[in-house]
């Protein structure tokens, strides 16, 4: 009886621990929103119902639970990318998806910021991004559509400032297209 308990007791820790989890990250996606990637990470587990060391547990960084907070949009953009691969030639596609990444580092205000960092977690939407990222940009540099010196490194520093001139200025995301087409004029082989 007593090794059920202790399974039981194991299982009730995973399902509440998995529950920490979900109300940690719908707090702090409702608090990403309303008052940006900076907010205070105090105010997100008073949010979840849970202290702030069981938020640390699951999320070491601020960066990790910006990455698992965006980890759907990130595969989704990532998936409606690929597929798209018939439709556009690999310039057009590469555009597409730089700036549809510009629109969702925009969603949350301060996220622009730490996106390079935040993509390197490891998350699966992080994963699929950059895969993604690089795939597009190879396919450009094959038809020598882009330069062979960008990296995709290159690539996230120029949707960072775009981003970030974006949540500097809301009348600038109607100009994310124009915004890219400035980056593809320097990107572009010669």
């Amino acid at each position: 009886m007593k090794t059920g308990k202790k399974l039981g007791d194991k299982s009730v820790l995973r399902v509440d621990a998995l529950q920490n989890r979900e109300r940690i990250l719908a707090a702090a996606e409702q608090a990403f929103l309303e008052r940006g990637a900076g907010v205070p990470l105090e105010d997100v587990a008073r949010r979840a119902g849970v202290g702030i060391a069981t938020l640390y547990r699951r999320f070491p960084t601020r960066e990790a639970l910006l990455a698992e907070t965006s980890n759907a949009r990130f595969l989704a953009l990532a998936e409606s990318s690929r597929a798209r691969d018939g439709t556009l030639d690999p310039e057009r596609a590469i555009r597409a998806f730089l700036e549809e990444l510009v629109l969702n580092t925009s969603l949350y205000q301060s996220l622009a910021a730490s996106l390079g960092t935040v993509l390197q977690h490891g998350t699966l939407g992080c994963n699929a991004i950059t895969a993604e990222g690089k795939r597009l940009l190879a396919r450009g540099q094959d038809i020598a559509a882009i330069r062979h010196d960008i990296t995709f490194d290159d690539l996230i520093c120029v949707v960072t400032a775009i981003s970030l001139s974006v949540e500097q200025d809301a009348s600038s995301q109607t100009r994310v297209a124009h915004l890219v087409d400035l980056l593809f004029g320097g990107i572009a082989s010669r």
